[in-house]
C-alpha cells in the first residue's frame, strides 16, 4: 500500500467522514418499523424443556461461572420420586439472570453442558423499575409447546437420561411397550398441574 505524503496524512485521516458525507441517508423508523436482527443476535435469555416438559436444567450453575459481569445467579436442588423437574438428579431450582448487568457476550450459551440456555432474538427489555430488570425462571422458561405438560412429572415411560441428552424422548416413549410421552397418550403424572410452568 503506497505511503501517504505526510502534507495529506490530516485529509486522508477524514477519508471515512468524506467518502460518507454525501451518501444518502437511511433512517429506520423504529418502533413504529422493526427491522429483523440478524439470526444470531445475542437477546433474552431462555430456558429449555424437553419435548416432554420436563426443563432443561440442571442447576450445574457453569452458566453462573463462566458469566463475566456476575449477572447470572443459579441455585440447583435434588429431583425426588414425588417432584421431578428435570431428567437428571438435579435442576434449576432458582435461576435469575440481572439484566443491568448482562453484557450479552453469549458466554453462558457456550457453557451450558444441556442446552439448556439459549439466548432469542428479543431486545425490547426495558423498565422503570430495577428489580423488574432481574428475570425470575418463571419469566425464562420457554413457552408450552404441543406435547408438553409441566414439571413436576415422572419421565416418560421407556425412556433412560441418554434419550433426553439425545433428544428422542418422544422417540423412544413411543417405541417402548405400553408407554408414551405425557401429554400425548398417557395422562399428566403425578403434580403435573399443580406448579404451574416448574417455577
Amino acid at each position: 500500500m503506497p505511503r501517504v505524503p505526510r502534507i495529506l496524512e490530516p485529509i486522508a485521516g477524514f477519508g471515512v467522514t468524506f467518502a460518507t458525507m454525501f451518501r444518502k441517508k437511511h433512517t429506520e423508523q423504529y418502533p413504529e418499523e422493526k427491522v429483523p436482527t440478524a439470526p444470531r443476535y445475542h437477546g433474552r435469555h431462555q430456558l429449555n424443556r424437553y419435548a416432554d416438559g420436563l426443563e432443561k436444567c440442571i442447576g450445574c450453575e457453569l452458566c453462573a461461572w463462566a458469566c463475566p459481569a456476575d449477572a447470572i445467579f443459579v441455585e440447583g436442588a435434588d429431583n425426588t420420586e414425588d417432584e421431578r423437574y428435570s431428567p437428571g438428579e438435579r435442576y434449576g431450582r432458582i435461576y435469575q439472570i440481572n439484566y443491568l448487568r448482562c453484557i450479552g457476550c453469549g458466554l453462558c450459551v457456550e457453557a451450558c453442558p444441556t442446552r439448556a440456555l439459549t439466548m432469542t432474538n428479543e431486545y425490547e427489555m426495558v423498565g422503570d423499575d430495577r428489580a423488574g430488570l432481574i428475570y425470575e425462571k418463571q419469566d425464562l422458561l420457554g413457552p408450552m409447546l404441543d406435547g408438553m405438560v409441566p414439571a413436576p412429572h415422572d419421565m416418560a415411560p421407556g425412556t433412560t437420561h441418554a434419550d433426553y441428552y439425545r433428544g428422542d424422548v418422544l422417540r423412544a416413549a413411543q417405541s417402548a411397550p405400553h408407554g408414551a410421552a405425557p401429554g400425548e397418550d398417557s395422562p399428566p403424572t403425578q403434580g403435573a398441574h399443580s406448579h404451574g410452568d416448574g417455577s
